[in-house]
């Protein structure tokens, strides 16, 4: 199963193809450690958070690790008291090794904080957490030759700030300074979204440093700034303008091939990566062919993200076995009291702690990405310990949700098909269930940016039937992330009733083609 290649010609399918990862992945930061690359990325109020990935040929990618299980307690990050963190928690994050020791720093609005997490080993941990005030806003963080540490951030007017030795903080004595007065410039003077995701590099003894800016009526660009000290004075210059690829870094093989790694914005299954090669010209990295996103690289094929990047899962486990499986995320902060794969063995119980308004104020959701250019998700469901007015099945999740599962009310138990693309979600088909157990099934259609969702049920697991309408899937600013496939079970009425899935079987078909 290559899930990349979609409709791409087969002798393609010899190359790496654009997207390298077609989900949800932005904000990437890259580094390779002799032989290996690492990369991590943006997953916001999802928990376990900060994703490290790791691939041996530059395209192939399998989920590592995450930086922390949850960010903070706070309200919003727990969905309590009518708070959420949707559009927050941690965004862009900065990946460097430095003398042994792997860092992963990050930031959020959600607490005001800036994070760096350390640890000896990236795969396996454990990590250690500092945070600290003020929060600095897509940083990139950088050991000198000389010892100092330093964080560049900012949008549209770039700062430095020394750090302290130990990461606690700014180094005492020390006031950040203004780096780059307007980091735009170099894309004109009509810029809607101003310089800002700054990645540092440092190549052949000159510093680059990168970042996105967005000109009004335009696209998202990549904006290129050199200086031969860290402090400057940097000289700057457009650097890539194609298909809105932009934000990220460079990247170097082993052979001494070089890369830029970014991502594009691309409709309801999120921010997808690109690479394109790079080649070097009177000391400035000249991205493109020809000024342009290649379809394909010189890099091994892509190979399925099944089960690197997301993964079906039986929910058995062995003694030693995690929990979940990495490419699995809760919708922010669990209440690990109310959720479990022992309860029930081969099957994750889901259980009420409290009432709930909506599928999107409840916790424990589980999710995993979708993908493109289409996707697929089941599981079976056992509903016979539900309660009255309790919602569970699986949801096609952003603001403008929908879900297909079951109801339970006045004692009887309902399938449904529920769409959120309004303020008030509307129930499009309800049918009287019969027994205890349910198949469903949602599909995500992104060729194309068709973004179109569909919603079926099963008896027997072989005969599928569509419920309810189509979803018009979007990608919303409020929520900020692509569609996730999600698992859930939430109560309207009464706290304490669960419901067990037996399995979560994901798939690159769907029927409609």
């Amino acid at each position: 199963m290559t899930l990349s290649v979609g409709c791409l010609p087969a002798a393609y399918s010899q190359k790496a193809i654009n997207p390298i990862i077609h989900a949800d992945v932005p904000d990437l930061s890259m580094i390779r450690v002799g032989d290996t690359y690492y990369m991590s990325s943006t997953t916001m109020y999802m928990n376990p958070g900060v994703p490290i990935m790791k691939s041996k040929d530059l395209v192939n990618w399998k989920l590592v690790s995450y930086a922390y299980d949850i960010l903070d307690g706070t309200d919003a990050l727990n969905l309590d008291n009518g708070k959420n963190a949707y559009g927050g928690g941690s965004w862009a994050s900065s990946l460097r090794y430095h003398k042994g020791t792997w860092y992963v720093s990050t930031f959020t609005g959600t607490t005001g904080k800036t994070y760096i997490y350390t640890t000896k080993d990236i795969e396996k941990g454990p990590w250690k957490k500092i945070s600290f005030k003020p929060m600095m806003h897509d940083h990139s963080l950088y050991f000198d030759e000389d010892g100092k540490i330093y964080m560049l951030y900012g949008g549209g007017k770039i700062m430095i700030a020394e750090l302290a030795d130990d990461l606690s903080g700014i180094k005492p004595g020390t006031t950040p300074k203004v780096l780059i007065e307007n980091a735009s410039a170099p894309a004109g003077n009509n810029i809607g979204l101003a310089a800002e995701g700054s990645q540092l590099f440092k190549v052949n003894g000159k510093f680059y440093l990168f970042n996105i800016t967005w000109p009004r009526g335009g696209m998202r660009t990549v904006n290129i700034h050199r200086a031969d000290k860290i402090t400057g004075p940097y000289e700057g210059r457009l650097a890539f303008q194609d298909k809105g690829v932009a934000q990220g870094g460079l990247i170097s093989t082993p052979k001494g091939d070089w890369y830029a790694y970014l991502f594009r914005d691309f409709g309801s299954v999120g921010r997808i990566p690109y690479w394109v090669p790079v080649k070097w010209v009177d000391g400035w990295p000249i991205l493109g062919i020809d000024g342009k996103v290649p379809d394909t690289l010189n890099l091994p094929a892509n190979r399925s993200l099944i089960p690197g990047i997301v993964t079906s899962d039986e929910f058995s486990r062995k003694k030693k076995d995690a929990p979940l499986p990495l490419p699995w995320q809760w919708n922010h902060n669990p209440d690990n009291a109310h959720w479990s794969v022992t309860a029930h063995p081969g099957f994750l119980r889901i259980t009420t702690g409290r009432v709930d308004s909506s599928v999107l104020a409840a916790r424990n959701t589980l999710t995993q990405r979708t993908f493109g250019p289409t996707s697929a998700a089941a599981t079976a469901i056992d509903v016979s310990n539900m309660k009255d007015g309790d919602c569970a099945g699986l949801i096609l999740l952003q603001k403008k949700f929908g879900w297909v599962g079951v109801k339970m009310e006045g004692g009887n138990k309902y399938l449904v098909m529920v769409n959120g693309e309004k303020a008030a979600p509307e129930e499009k088909q309800r049918m009287a269930l019969t027994g205890n157990k349910v198949y469903v099934k949602a599909e995500g259609d992104f060729r194309n940016r068709t973004d179109k969702g569909y919603f079926y049920y099963s008896t027997d697991n072989k005969t599928w039937t569509k419920i309810g309408n189509t979803l018009q899937m979007e990608y919303t600013l409020p929520h900020f992330i692509g569609y996730r496939f999600g698992l859930f079970n939430w109560a309207s009425a009464t706290a304490g009733g669960s419901v067990d899935f037996d399995w979560y079987r994901i798939s690159d078909q769907i029927s409609i083609y």
